[in-house]
């Protein structure tokens, strides 16, 4: 049986070299591992921290950005709103003028004898026309009943040349317009109980009543924004 022989001192320190060394490389190499493991791990954490981040600021652009749209929707129709209000104001203003003018020319007309009584005649007989009886009166300003008196004689020869019959017209002198209107003649039929107003102030009020919508686009033009005429 052969005896062991001791490790010699140098024999011993290349031993523990050799282990040293390979210690240290398995040290580097588990120290290299964990390094990229971390490095990976790293990564991915970074990578959803970022997707994380702009999810939250794409939420945040989205918002402000609606909020923003919605601010400046709200502003431009504040302000189209203002600027149609302003230009429906004075366009009201430019129809209220137009009617108050004409309010102050009506009575322009009764200054022109001739076509004052001519305008008489007709607004007696369409009175005549509307209430189709035998017997009428007319009440009139009190100044204007002799020019009356030629407007019923015109009125009766022309209300029996167009119906056919006779149609007995009076002035009713107990009941006069009064003497600050501009003129015309309300038309009494019934025994005082049915009245045509045929007054230059009625006249007027009508108009602006009825025929506003065609003075309107007269002076303006058609409204774009209706979708249904008459």
């Amino acid at each position: 049986m052969s005896q062991a022989h001791a490790l010699s001192d140098d024999q011993v320190a290349g031993e523990l070299k050799k282990m040293t060394a390979f210690i240290r490389q398995e040290a580097m190499e588990k120290a290299n591992e964990i390094r990229l493991k971390a490095d990976e791990e790293f990564a991915i954490e970074k990578s959803k921290l970022v997707r994380q981040e702009t999810a939250s600021i794409d939420t945040a652009y989205e918002k402000k950005f609606k909020q923003a749209s919605m601010s400046q929707q709200i502003t431009r129709s504040t302000v189209s709103n203002k600027s149609r209000l302003r230009t429906l104001s004075a366009r009201q203003d430019l129809l209220n003028k137009l009617f108050d003018d004409a309010s102050k020319k009506l009575g322009d007309v009764a200054k022109d004898k001739k076509k004052y009584q001519d305008v008489l005649k007709n607004l007696i007989l369409e009175g005549a026309y509307a209430l189709n009886e035998d017997k009428l009166q007319v009440r009139v300003r009190k100044a204007d009943n002799d020019i009356a008196k030629k407007a019923i004689d015109g009125a009766q020869s022309e209300y029996k040349s167009k119906i056919g019959k006779d149609v007995t017209i009076t002035i009713d002198e107990s009941d006069p317009l009064a003497e600050g209107a501009a003129g015309g003649a309300m038309i009494v039929g019934t025994g005082g109980r049915i009245d045509i107003n045929n007054t230059f102030e009625e006249r007027l009020r009508l108009l602006e009543s009825q025929a506003l919508p065609s003075i309107r686009v007269t002076l303006f033009g058609e409204n774009e924004n209706r979708k249904f005429h008459d």
